[in-house]
């Protein structure tokens, strides 16, 4: 099994974006399944994984308790089974009026690491008031990851919106698949693109299944993959 961390010490060792708390969003659909990828992670080298269920009021009304219990639950799966990667809760929130309404009201939020949160936004569109969110949730003091931002088609069509973001204090997480041009082609290029901006902060394995994880283990021995370890990445500090 290939290792990531086989050279240079500690590359990623923790994982901030993945799906995999069953029946709660598009993720994983049984608890098993999810047991066999953590394995799967932990074999390539993984110490922790924070997984990242979708938050998108109407669709995923998730809550930071609910999103917690699962946790639990696979903790102790994972401990009856002697799988060594432990898995902290995190949560992937929608950037779009309710999520807006929540961060202005002060509402609990699911961060990591050094308050960290993850953030995504409408494929197509840029929401017009991207900006006001992200400045209202440094004024609460997180620090916005935007997840995948090589996916979106607006900043394929305006790589400008990424510098202006990266210089409001926006990080950026790339999704590992992306980089064998799982997603598209134009998604591979603007990861690419990213790395040689030195715009990456995490890489993710934005896992929902194990079609993700068969795709994970081909793309990490890439050389784009591979090109990564040259980035000041964040992932093992979480």
């Amino acid at each position: 099994m290939f290792n990531l961390f086989k050279t240079k010490g500690n590359f990623l060792e923790t994982d901030l974006h993945s799906h995999l708390i069953p029946n709660i969003d598009d993720g994983v659909s049984n608890w098993e399944d999810a047991v066999e990828i953590l394995s799967q992670l932990c074999k390539l080298g993984y110490k922790k994984v924070i997984t990242t269920p979708h938050i998108i009021l109407g669709y995923y009304p998730n809550t930071p308790d609910i999103i917690r219990e699962g946790v639990v639950r696979l903790n102790q799966m994972l401990e009856d089974s002697d799988i060594p990667i432990l898995v902290e809760p995190g949560a992937e929130y929608f950037v779009d009026e309710k999520f807006y309404e929540m961060v202005k009201a002060g509402e609990e939020l699911l961060t990591f690491g050094d308050q960290y949160i993850l953030i995504e936004t409408p494929f197509m569109n840029k929401p017009f008031y991207l900006e006001d969110v992200i400045f209202d949730l440094q004024a609460r003091g997180f620090k916005p990851i935007l997840a995948h931002p090589e996916r979106y088609s607006y900043l394929q069509n305006d790589f400008q919106i990424i510098h202006k973001l990266a210089d409001s204090g926006v990080l950026f997480q790339v999704n590992i698949n992306s980089l064998e041009g799982y997603y598209s082609s134009q998604a591979k290029k603007i990861a690419q693109r990213l790395i040689d901006n030195q715009l990456v902060h995490f890489l993710g394995s934005d896992i929902h299944n194990q079609k993700h994880m068969n795709q994970m283990r081909k793309t990490v021995k890439s050389k784009l993959f591979q090109k990564c370890r040259q980035l000041d990445l964040l992932n093992s500090t979480l």
